[in-house]
């Protein structure tokens, strides 16, 4: 199977390498960054697991900038930053064949219809993951914390293709599960994106580090409940009955993460807070829902983003 990974950050590298283990054809991984391109086609992909002492180096993958040089492929994972979804979808045209699927994997709102901007919506698969990684440098991650990947296609069906993919996965060491409710999947993930990303961008924390502190648990329930509230006006039936127990599990699950949100806050770069806190009071103001902590969480990841405080640390 040919697999072309769109987005070859943490997360892209992570599941490239991962798959590149169970694939005789190199996966490829297709992103602008030149640093990175160039590393993992001379010395390969190092991942850095916090439950292995040694890090292990994965070289069944090619690195490109110009998708014009992979052609169609068999699976394509998009792992964009959810405000480039529809321009990478766009500018990456050429991996997609006449039956290639199209997997987003991303955070936050809005990917299905940045994808389909593009391609039919009969080509994508949408899923979430609880998977934890860290960009240490180019040719270089660290996998954080394990959790489920979970994907389903758009009108609730189980096609062959979806449990091929799921099966992929799962040979690959990515526990994978199907779903039927796509709609309530992305929004069990973005209530846990919801609930830690901007608290750990803010307070510049791993995210086992907000349970660490009474205060900031409490901030993430309510910011968290607030999205409930959002998803419940919206008729989104949830798969997660305590949405709130959920997203501290998942923070202790992924204790030693660096979330993509403080990474990117870290390292000057714009964030998918609007993606991610701001849906939250976008859809809650939709529907007359008061969102108040989301709003306070999206404005104070702005001030980082415009001022650069989170490089700089406390003053």
């Amino acid at each position: 199977m040919k697999i072309v990974i769109i987005g070859a950050g943490a997360m892209g590298s992570l599941y490239g390498a991962k798959l590149s283990a169970v694939t005789d054809t190199p996966v490829c991984l297709l992103d602008v960054w030149q640093d990175q391109v160039k590393e993992i086609n001379a010395r390969g992909l190092t991942v850095e697991d916090v439950s292995s002492p040694e890090p292990r180096v994965y070289r069944n993958l090619r690195a490109f900038q110009d998708p014009a040089g992979i052609g169609p492929a068999d699976l394509v994972i998009i792992f964009v930053k959810s405000t480039l979804t529809a321009q990478a979808v766009r500018t990456g045209r050429a991996v997609f064949g006449e039956n290639t699927p199209a997997l987003t994997l991303q955070n936050g709102l809005g990917n299905i219809e940045g994808i389909a901007e593009t391609l039919p919506r009969t080509s994508i698969i949408a899923g979430t993951t609880a998977q934890g990684a860290t960009l240490l440098g180019p040719g270089r991650i660290r996998h954080a914390g394990k959790g489920k990947t979970v994907i389903g296609e758009l009108d609730g069906s189980i096609s062959p293709r979806l449990k091929a993919a799921a099966d992929l996965f799962n040979r690959a060491g990515l526990e994978t599960e199907i779903s039927a409710n796509v709609e309530g999947l992305i929004w069990d993930k973005l209530l846990v994106n919801v609930g830690i990303n901007a608290l750990t961008a803010v307070t510049r924390l791993r995210n086992g580090g907000l349970l660490a502190h009474e205060e900031l648990a409490e901030l993430l329930a309510a910011a968290v409940t607030e999205g409930v509230r959002v998803a419940g006006a919206k008729g989104i039936k949830l798969n997660v009955p305590d949405p709130v127990a959920h997203t501290r599990e998942v923070c202790a699950a992924t204790g030693e993460n660096q979330s993509s949100m403080l990474q990117d806050i870290l390292k000057g770069r714009p964030t998918e807070i609007d993606m991610i806190n701001g849906a939250i009071l976008r859809e809650g103001a939709a529907w007359g829902i008061a969102a108040p902590v989301n709003g306070v969480l999206t404005k104070l990841v702005k001030f980082f983003e415009k001022t650069g405080a989170g490089e700089r640390g406390p003053a």
